[in-house]
């Protein structure tokens, strides 16, 4: 397919690039040549403001893809087949897809003014998605397969790729284990504590743990091998490594001789990353120091990063990934609820708007975190579960990515999370037919 344009530029050449990878084998090119554009005998999309001719595709462009800079924009949507649109225009298809899905894809609106939650991260309560009540579905997955549907009535003969459906399942290792290897003080306070609180149940737990009568309630390491034997599945883990156990960082000293052998053991089996601590998101040369030190106990370059607590800030956190050789982020979802957070089902390159390029970071995006559900949502077992399904269904009917997060607390024997290890396998085993 030739695409015209009468400028061509960075935004544009990016979510070119992006629906080029999702929709076709071969890559849409670009031309501001009308006179090779009117010569081309294959399928021509005109991305401008004037048709030329009926049978070209024809979609009239709209300012954002050809501006520099950031401005605050009022984003009026419509209902098209039964969800949100915006950047209503004419021609061929309905709205500026191009233009609607680098503003989602961007993250436009998280380089404004914005709203922060009680952690200090963009809330989602501010977002597009969520006012307009598109959170919960994969919408520029959704635009793609109407427009694929568009432009197969203009050009029956063009030729699509047949992607399939696709199953990341990750895991943050932000606690280890609940009572073992935390060293003497942080035990004896824990267990100071439950006393003085009358959980006596916990105290006692500590105890028998210690004494090793009983596994720890966090150790869920050798089931989840079992359940990805099973399932066929190559899972991502994602270690907290923070020197320092201050605050929110609250691991085992990755120090220690444990803490190294399980990454070890890890890194032997499956792909693992980096969790930068809370931090390191106030101190950058933490971030170096923690990727450093996962290399050094993983004998590999690590690549792979998720923000611990879903800390992050654009453009800066993303910049100082790139500058410490991480290529590969997981962390674009919200810590506060679940869904799309760039309300997109499939893997991208992050887009540096401050500095208008498409940079070597590609991005990951989850839509379900156990921590949301029981936390935030305050899901039960079975609401959880529906939720899973429901993400589970609208991914695989878009032939998209679904990537989940989950915990090794949840999933262990902590009566707390009972029930949430077997929504988790019955959802891999029994729920779910996956393509590979």
């Amino acid at each position: 397919m030739l695409l015209y344009s009468s400028h061509i530029t960075a935004r544009l050449r990016y979510i070119v690039g992006f629906i080029s990878k999702e929709l076709f084998d071969e890559p849409i090119v670009l031309t501001t040549d009308k006179e090779e554009y009117a010569r081309y005998t294959r399928a021509r999309l005109n991305y401008s403001e004037e048709p030329f001719r009926e049978d070209d595709f024809f979609i009239r462009s709209t300012p954002l893809l050809f501006e520099t800079g950031l401005a605050p924009r009022k984003i009026e949507c419509f209902e098209l087949n039964y969800h949100k649109a915006f950047f209503e225009t004419e021609g061929d298809f309905p709205f500026d897809i191009f233009a609607a899905s680098f503003y989602l894809l961007s993250r436009y609106e998280e380089y404004l003014p914005h709203e922060k939650d009680e952690y200090g991260r963009y809330a989602h309560s501010g977002s597009l998605a969520c006012r307009e009540g598109f959170l919960d579905i994969p919408l520029v997955n959704i635009w793609l397969q109407e427009f694929k549907m568009a432009l197969s009535r203009k050009y029956p003969a063009l030729a699509f790729r047949y992607p399939s459906f696709k199953f990341i399942p990750t895991y943050d290792i932000d606690m280890a284990y609940s009572y073992l290897h935390k060293g003497w003080k942080r035990n004896i306070g824990g267990l100071f504590r439950s006393v003085i609180k009358g959980e006596w149940r916990l105290a006692a737990e500590r105890v028998q743990v210690l004494r090793r009568k009983q596994t720890d309630p966090f150790d869920a390491y050798e089931w989840l091998d079992s359940l990805h034997l099973y399932c066929r599945m190559r899972a991502c883990y994602f270690f907290l490594v923070a020197a320092r156990q201050q605050g929110v960082d609250k691991n085992i000293s990755p120090s220690g001789t444990v803490m190294q052998e399980l990454i070890r053991y890890h890194a032997y089996g499956y792909k693992v990353g980096v969790h930068p601590s809370w931090q390191s998101g106030d101190q950058e040369t933490l971030l170096r120091e923690e990727i450093e030190w996962m290399e050094c106990m993983t004998e590999q370059p690590i690549v792979r990063s998720r923000q611990h607590y879903i800390r992050f800030t654009l453009p800066q956190t993303y910049r100082n990934l790139l500058k410490y050789g991480i290529r590969q982020d997981f962390s674009m979802g919200y810590g506060s609820i679940n869904g799309f957070r760039a309300s997109v089902a499939s893997s991208f390159y992050w887009y540096d708007l401050e500095k208008e390029t498409t940079t070597e970071l590609r991005i990951f995006p989850f839509c379900f975190m156990d921590a949301n559900s029981f936390y935030e949502q305050k899901y039960t077992t079975g609401q959880a579960m529906n939720e899973l399904m429901h993400y589970y269904r609208l991914i695989r009917k878009v032939k998209g990515l679904m990537v989940t997060i989950w915990h090794n607390s949840f999933l262990g024997s902590d009566p707390q999370y009972a029930g949430w290890r077997e929504v988790y396998e019955t959802f891999l085993k029994e729920e779910v037919y996956w393509d590979a």
